[in-house]
């Protein structure tokens, strides 16, 4: 004997949207997790940009002092780790969106705009501090966690409003 549970209901076939994960492999969309509010978005995005900020200051550091390279390469090398931590974490932890090659491409372009805000103005605030005789690290550190911060803002608006909209 077996119960309504056991069978799906009429026409619920349907109803059901499968999203292709990978070549052969699907998951419906009801199996995916409910979207985050705002506050609990904003939370997830503030660790999962501390988590890559920490991978991108920590290879600029490298960089800059192990390995002797200049300031603008470190940060530019640094910067494309940090991004691509940023990504993968946001579009899983933060915004529970699908894989997807345009909000991945979309994406990237929102971090290359912000690349040129962020390098510009963290440079232009590590040069003005070093002419005020701050030392290099005091100096490169203060205008990383600027450029940072205004680059931290204005992606999860861009992100939330735009690339990951639920």
């Amino acid at each position: 004997m077996s119960s309504t549970n056991d069978t799906p209901a009429e026409g619920r076939h349907s109803e059901i949207r499968e999203i292709p994960v990978r070549e052969g492999e699907h998951i419906r969309a009801e199996d995916l997790p409910a979207p985050l509010g705002l506050k609990d978005q904003l939370i997830r995005f503030v660790l999962v940009g501390g988590v890559s900020a920490v991978v991108d200051y920590g290879i600029f550091q490298l960089l800059m002092h192990l390995a002797g390279l200049s300031y603008p390469v470190a940060k530019a090398i640094s910067f494309v780790f940090g991004t691509l931590t940023a990504y993968a974490l946001n579009r899983r932890y933060t915004f529970r969106a699908e894989p997807s090659w345009r909000k991945f491409a979309v994406t990237m372009t929102v971090y290359g705009v912000m690349f040129v805000v962020q390098w510009g103005l963290a440079t232009l605030i590590t040069k003005v501090l070093l002419d005020q005789e701050l030392s290099l690290w005091w100096a490169s550190t203060i205008g990383f966690v600027i450029g940072q911060g205004v680059a931290t803002v204005t992606n999860f608006i861009v992100q939330r409003a735009f690339i990951f909209r639920s």
